[in-house]
C-alpha cells in the first residue's frame, strides 16, 4: 500500500491512499509495518527505495517480524489451497497480521488479498489453525469510506 502513495499511473488510489495517511498523521490509526514490507522497500529502485523509507520514517509505524509462527501459517494457508506457493509473501503479510492480531490487513492488492473469497479463506484457515480473532483484508477506500 505505502508504494501507491507515489502511484501516479492510479490516481484515484493515490488520492485515497494520501487521505489514509493524512488520518494515520490526525492520530485516527495505529499503523503498523512487517518486516516483510520492509524487504520488499529495500528492492525498489534507489529513488523509490529513498522516498518509500523517508515516509515510512514519518509516520513511524510499530514494527511486526517475520517469526516462525508468521511462516508456519503462510504455510498452511498455501496447504489449504488460499493462494499457490508462487504467492508467499502474499500470504505471509496475512500470517504476520493473524499472528500479532491486527483488525485489518490494509492493501490495494486485489486479486490476492483484499477480496471478500480470500479474506473468507484466510479465516477458515485462521480458525481450523487456531486464530479465531477475525481478519479484515480490505482497501484504504473501505478504512476512509471512499469511492474510486
Amino acid at each position: 500500500m505505502w508504494n501507491f502513495i507515489f502511484a501516479d499511473d492510479a490516481p484515484e488510489k493515490r488520492e485515497i491512499t494520501l487521505r489514509f495517511f493524512d488520518r494515520i498523521r490526525e492520530g485516527e490509526y495505529d499503523i503498523f509495518i512487517s518486516d516483510l514490507v520492509i524487504d520488499e522497500i529495500m528492492r525498489a529502485d534507489d529513488e523509490k527505495r529513498n522516498a518509500l523509507l523517508k515516509i515510512v520514517g514519518e509516520h513511524k509505524p510499530v514494527s511486526l517480524a517475520i517469526t516462525e509462527e508468521s511462516q508456519e501459517l503462510a504455510e498452511a494457508y498455501i496447504s489449504e489451497n488460499v493462494l499457490s506457493e508462487d504467492n508467499i509473501e502474499d500470504v505471509t503479510h496475512a500470517a504476520i497480521a493473524t499472528v500479532n492480531g491486527m483488525d485489518a490487513l490494509i492493501s490495494w492488492n486485489l486479486k490476492h488479498l483484499a477480496n471478500l473469497r480470500r479474506m473468507e479463506m484466510i479465516n477458515v484457515a485462521n480458525m481450523k489453525m487456531g486464530y479465531y480473532k477475525r481478519l479484515n483484508l480490505i482497501t484504504p477506500m473501505e478504512v476512509c469510506n471512499e469511492e474510486i
